[in-house]
């Protein structure tokens, strides 16, 4: 019998991942940190690596997609506000880096900070 791992999300820090893991898991739900040890041992690697993602069984792909969606961070503004996709009005975006080119693998923190509406996915940067 094959078993289907989702990943709910990825984080740069094992420690960010751990706090949604202990949710999902006292909500019943279990919850599998991929590459957590990578990263522990060699933070330089977690933008590489796509940071450390937290799974779950696809059976509990909806319960817990609901509950991350409740407990996680949505990105904001320096003032503390939400961001607001330009695109479809929506206040759930993140932080989004493309890492597209090789200089940028390697140094992750030159790259310009753009968010990602969660909503529509559409990518923009943040207003000056």
């Amino acid at each position: 019998m094959k078993v289907e791992f989702h990943t709910i999300g990825s984080f740069e820090f094992p420690a960010d991942a751990l706090i949604i893991k202990g949710k999902l898991e006292a909500e019943g739900i279990p919850a599998f940190l991929r590459d957590e040890a990578t990263v522990n041992s060699d933070p330089s690697l977690s933008g590489a690596m796509g940071g450390v993602r937290l799974q779950v069984y696809a059976t509990d792909w909806d319960r817990a997609k609901q509950i991350y969606d409740e407990v996680r961070g949505y990105a904001t503004d320096k003032f503390g506000n939400p961001i607001v996709c330009p695109n479809c009005k929506a206040t759930r975006s993140e932080i989004y880096y493309a890492r597209k080119n090789f200089f940028y693998k390697l140094f992750p923190f030159f790259e310009s900070t753009k968010y990602r509406c969660l909503q529509c996915n559409f990518i923009t940067r943040p207003t000056p």
